[in-house]
């Protein structure tokens, strides 16, 4: 089915009321911590380290 064929029976559908627009959006969030990355500034850590990584507490779960 071509673009202009869907367009056109999704404009006759909506005017009929037969469709619903519902949308929904993925709002992932990862966050690091300020130290995750190495920057070589001076006096800041220029290696790699072993480092414990602790999760942050999910404010849903709170």
């Amino acid at each position: 089915m071509s673009t202009r064929a869907l367009r056109q029976i999704q404009t006759r559908a909506d005017a009929a009321g037969d469709i619903d627009w519902l949308v929904q959006i993925d709002s992932t969030v990862v966050r690091a911590h300020q130290h995750a990355a190495a920057t070589g500034r001076k006096g800041g850590s220029t290696g790699r380290t072993n480092r414990t990584i602790t999760p942050s507490a999910d404010s849903e779960e709170a």
